[in-house]
């Protein structure tokens, strides 16, 4: 087990995805976010099944640090209610674990 975390979320367009992405690495809350486009969203919400076209983001990141990542992904997000989903890192390459560790104060 380790402290590294992925952190799932979605964003309405390639603009506010990039945005969050761009902000979250700048601050050295994120070693890197990766942006899948164009993903097709089915959910519920205020009682009715919506669906949209969003923007996943993959944010790798520390345990210690998602408070900031949830923090600054409201700040900068359009949704009422953005998606905040943390997975813990089991385990992953040496290197790669402590380039995150370096990336992210």
């Amino acid at each position: 087990m380790t402290d590294k975390v992925l952190v799932l979320s979605t964003a309405a367009s390639e603009t506010e995805a990039r945005k969050i992405a761009q902000e979250l690495v700048e601050r050295r809350l994120a070693a890197c976010v990766n942006i899948i486009p164009r993903i097709q969203s089915i959910y519920r919400w205020e009682g009715k099944v919506e669906s949209a076209e969003e923007f996943l983001l993959l944010i790798k990141t520390t345990t210690g640090r998602t408070q900031d990542v949830q923090a600054t992904i409201r700040e900068l997000h359009s949704y009422e209610l953005p998606e905040f989903v943390v997975i813990s890192m089991q385990d992953g390459g040496a290197d790669y674990l402590r380039w995150i560790a370096e990336s992210v104060q």
